[in-house]
């Protein structure tokens, strides 16, 4: 699936000169874990408590990001002590340290989110404009885009190519500006209020999520404090105890204003490595939210790890390598020797993205598991594209093709490749990244028909699979083309590869080689087979310096 970052086009139509490939790197491991469990146990006093502490932070937290909107680019720590400042005197000075740092992430992701909308703009408004630039019915190549097919889609594109300019313009002035839009709680779910009914919601429904949605539950962690966090506090034992704001200091049931919960936690997944953090008084980060779906409150543990240490290049590649090719609805992997050759059979590991998030991602999850347990039992790397389909998406590229736009936005490529990262490093597998450029046209015009047998149907995602282990390798992937018969023996020796460029002596005559040159030799020539003028000599030692050819045969 990588070919298409590679793919540009030449003056005049012709075909571009193949770009600069990236070398082959290991990818670092994750920075970070969390693990989230449910919490059980709680009491209807609980439950209005956690709703009335979200609620009032959740306030406060809007307006923090009000404030911080409004401040654009002007922001400077003495606005945020002043910020701080105010926030404190409502919660406590951690609750509002907690919500000044969630705030100025909010607006970082935002900025980030904004230039990436820029730049698809500027995308569609280059496509337009070239495709506007070319004859109405002017056909495309396989590497460009051809004009628009009627006058009536030509219109259609000028009016759209002034609403993205105008578009593109509004979100340039605001990032000069520094502003940016921001909704607590998530814009797809303001959307649905104006549609409940295609949402299939009712309006108290709806009504129940954006407040939950809204709510302000989150406390860093502090070193050094007990048990790794004094807001949320989480004993070993699973006693969950939080730090009420000072407006709500009345419903506390434990000493210094703090709340116990009658519910306790228990983690299944990491349950040791938490349970040594919090022993040793490390920091933990805590959030609780309301799944609303299913009425039930969840808590989630989060900390930084130490980045993994990973092993050199040659040493991901001793013994050889799996390719993976990523696709729509499969993971295609082949397993190859250090020498780049296909070892056994090709595995594919499917998963269906058809469904709601949480069975969307079961699925992709478990085709990882399936990946890595076969290269654990290997003991090998795994090899994987370093894919980017950003600039691949807009409908403004791929015209009328729906499907195949379709087929590029779903494919979950941040999603999988994160998750593969995380996994891989649980269980000691290291993972390279390749540059995505050509490895399906290369695999399939170089590997599929060579790997396919009477017994084997090897697709092109098999093939690009070899092309991508053979890059993690360091092997080419294109084959060398066997020149015609006539020249396969001749002067200059039997050739059957290319030397490289900076080969020594790749023109000189190639070395004979003793020993036969077939398979199958004939009785009595194997004796001589080391010699090659043996057979001319009359009964001669090999040592004398002359030889003679024997008569022909008279036929009688």
């Amino acid at each position: 699936m990588g070919d298409r970052r590679a793919r540009g086009v030449g003056k005049g139509g012709g075909v571009s000169v193949p770009r600069g490939l990236s070398a082959p790197f290991v990818v670092l491991g994750a920075s970070g874990v969390a693990i989230r469990t449910r919490l059980k146990g709680l009491t209807v006093g609980d439950e209005e408590v956690l709703r009335l502490v979200g609620a009032h932070l959740g306030s406060l937290a809007s307006r923090d990001l009000k404030r911080r909107c409004g401040e654009g680019l002007e922001h400077s720590t003495d606005t945020w002590a002043r910020r701080k400042r105010a926030l404190s005197g409502e919660s406590s000075s951690r609750w509002a340290g907690s919500i000044t740092k969630a705030t100025h992430e909010q607006w970082a992701l935002s900025r980030r989110a904004q230039l990436a909308h820029i730049q698809g703009l500027e995308a569609g408004v280059r496509m337009i404009a070239h495709r506007l630039s070319l004859p109405v019915g002017e056909k495309g190549t396989k590497r460009a885009l051809g004009g628009y097919r009627s006058r009536q889609e030509w219109f259609a594109k000028t009016r759209r190519l002034h609403v993205l300019q105008d578009r593109l313009a509004a979100e340039r002035a605001d990032r000069e500006a520094g502003r940016v839009r921001v909704v607590r709680g998530g814009k797809p779910l303001v959307r649905n209020r104006h549609y409940l009914d295609q949402a299939q919601l009712t309006e108290a429904a709806w009504r129940q999520r954006w407040e939950a949605a809204r709510w302000f539950l989150q406390a860093d962690g502090e070193s050094g404090k007990r048990f790794g966090n004094e807001t949320i506090r989480i004993a070993p034992d699973g006693e969950v105890s939080i730090k009420l704001p000072t407006s709500l200091s009345h419903l506390a049931n434990a000493n210094h204003g703090r709340y116990v919960l009658t519910g306790t936690v228990a983690f299944r997944h990491r349950g040791a490595q938490w349970a040594d953090r919090v022993a040793a008084n490390r920091s933990v980060a805590y959030r609780i939210h309301l799944d609303t779906d299913r009425n039930r409150w969840y808590l989630t543990a989060s900390w930084t790890i130490p980045p993994t240490v990973t092993v050199a290049l040659a040493q991901a590649r001793a013994g050889g390598m799996i390719g993976v090719d990523t696709n729509a609805d499969h993971l295609a992997a082949w397993r190859l020797d250090a020498h780049g050759n296909p070892v056994g059979d090709p595995r594919r590991f499917f998963f269906d993205l058809d469904g709601p998030a949480a069975y969307r991602d079961a699925q992709v999850r478990h085709a990882l598991i399936r990946l890595l347990h076969w290269a654990k039992r290997h003991g090998l790397s795994i090899a994987i594209e370093n894919l980017d389909f950003q600039a691949e998406t807009t409908r403004e590229k791929h015209g009328r093709r729906k499907r195949f736009r379709k087929l590029i936005s779903g494919m979950p490529v941040s999603k999988l490749r994160a998750r593969l990262v995380s996994m891989a490093a649980e269980l000691g597998i290291t993972i390279v990244a390749v540059d995505p450029a050509y490895t399906s046209k290369w695999g399939a015009q170089h590997w599929q028909k060579p790997l396919t047998s009477n017994k084997r149907a090897t697709t092109r995602h098999d093939a690009a699979a070899v092309a991508i282990g053979r890059r993690a390798l360091g092997h080419p992937i294109r084959r060398r083309t066997a020149p015609p018969r006539t020249h396969q023996s001749d002067g200059c020796g039997h050739r059957t590869a290319q030397a490289g460029h900076g080969a020594r002596g790749r023109e000189e005559t190639r070395p004979r080689i003793p020993g036969p040159r077939t398979r199958s030799v004939r009785a009595g020539r194997g004796a001589n087979a080391g010699d090659q003028e043996a057979q001319h000599r009359s009964g001669h030692p090999a040592e004398h310096g002359f030889w003679q050819q024997d008569s022909l045969p008279l036929s009688h």
